[in-house]
């Protein structure tokens, strides 16, 4: 007679073995998008019976329907199974130092519905999660899609995430974050799985998925806003760190002698380049020139003027390149990914922020580094980081099929 310690091993060791049968199948039907069964049986190298049980339960939730007859190869005609994009919907939020953006998107990550405002994110916790629910329930009402729709909600954040405490933001960062979780606050508010994770790891996964990365499995993302930080891509994977501190580039210090820094280190590289840093310089100078124009209010307008071919605006800009080569060379020679793709307001200014970056590389960097890695700005629109944010919702649901159809599941 088996004991119970056997008989429970055997349960838990059956389950896990039609998980990650589940995983395949729905990981391949995702992928191909549409696929028979003896395929599915073929490139999977599952029994048919396990393929078609597998697939009934999927028919079942709408994730995978019927499409059509194919071709027979002699026998019957295979009937087509299709990946259903539609059957859910994902949310997804970046939450920036002044600004929130929120898109509701497919199971593809197309974009449904968008919804974009300042904000005062760093110094105003409770405002900032107030505009998070607003904006949720706008893109949601915007299309016409229930709460019992959304799949989950991702939320990329302006600071590093501890997997030990999901949510929280990391008070050194953003110190009147002390005390929230986002993730709970949202769970509480749509009973949806929650998923958070820093702001420039999402950029890189949205690059990974649909942009620079597509080809590939290493790269790094450095998305230059308020603060400055990279989300680094290895082997397919955002690599985050032992506390989730990976990737911190805007506070590795250039200068030891440089200006204070809210980290408190000195001579940051975020001091020098972040848009506040940058905006006061284009302060500095107007002034210096006895300019009675008013000073940019915003990267945007800063770009917008340097693209216009304003001298003093495209040296601000070129200024910025230079600095950012000095991050960006340091991370070619530590990790030498395959692609670095700029992200964040300044990146808008194309060849005129990679030159002066590419200038600053050559004298900083490895030769093979440098001839084997692309530098790139992100050929993402302005919800890039948000449609990564709906891709780790989207990349935990084929990694666990099962939160395709929970009806409620705790924040994670």
């Amino acid at each position: 007679m088996k004991s119970a310690l056997q008989t429970t091993h055997e349960v838990f060791g059956a389950s896990a073995i039609r998980a990650r049968h589940n995983r395949l199948i729905l990981n391949l039907l995702w992928k191909e998008r549409e696929i028979s069964r003896a395929e599915l049986a073929r490139r999977t190298g599952l029994s048919r019976s396990t393929v078609s049980a597998i697939v009934n339960d999927l028919l079942g939730t709408g994730l995978v329907r019927e499409a059509r007859n194919g071709v027979s190869s002699g026998g019957r005609r295979p009937v087509i199974l299709e990946f259903q994009d539609q059957s859910s919907f994902i949310v997804g939020i970046e939450l920036g130092a002044t600004h929130i953006s929120c898109v509701l998107t497919d199971l593809r990550c197309n974009v449904r519905a968008s919804w974009s405002a300042p904000a005062p994110v760093r110094d105003e916790p409770e405002v900032a999660l107030k505009k998070m629910t607003m904006a949720v329930r706008s893109v949601l009402v915007a299309d016409g899609v229930e709460r019992s729709q959304v799949l989950g909600i991702g939320v990329a954040v302006p600071s590093p995430v501890d997997d030990e405490r999901p949510g929280e933001l990391l008070p050194l960062i953003v110190p009147k974050w002390a005390g929230y979780n986002i993730a709970t606050h949202l769970y509480e508010s749509f009973k949806r799985p929650v998923f958070v994770d820093n702001d420039a790891n999402l950029g890189a996964l949205a690059e990974l998925w649909w942009g620079a990365g597509s080809s590939g499995k290493d790269l790094a993302y450095i998305k230059v806003a308020t603060g400055i930080g990279a989300g680094l891509i290895i082997n397919g994977r955002i690599f985050r760190g032992s506390g989730g501190i990976a990737g911190e580039i805007g506070h590795t210090s250039i200068d030891s002698n440089g200006p204070q820094c809210i980290c408190g280190l000195k001579g940051c590289l975020t001091t020098f380049i972040g848009a506040p840093a940058l905006l006061e310089r284009a302060k500095d100078k107007l002034r210096a020139s006895g300019s009675d124009r008013p000073p940019p209010g915003s990267i945007d307008e800063l770009v917008n003027a340097a693209l216009d071919g304003d001298p003093m605006f495209v040296e601000i800009v070129q200024y910025a390149g230079d600095k950012l080569g000095v991050g960006v060379a340091n991370l070619l020679n530590l990790l030498n990914p395959k692609a670095v793709v700029l992200g964040g307001g300044i990146a808008r200014a194309g060849d005129l922020l990679l030159d002066a970056v590419n200038r600053t590389i050559r004298g900083r960097s490895l030769s093979a580094s440098i001839g084997n890695a692309e530098i790139r700005v992100s050929g993402l629109n302005e919800w890039g980081v948000a449609v990564g944010a709906a891709t780790l919702a989207l990349e935990a649901a084929l990694e666990t099929p099962s939160l395709f159809h929970a009806e409620s599941i705790g924040a994670l």
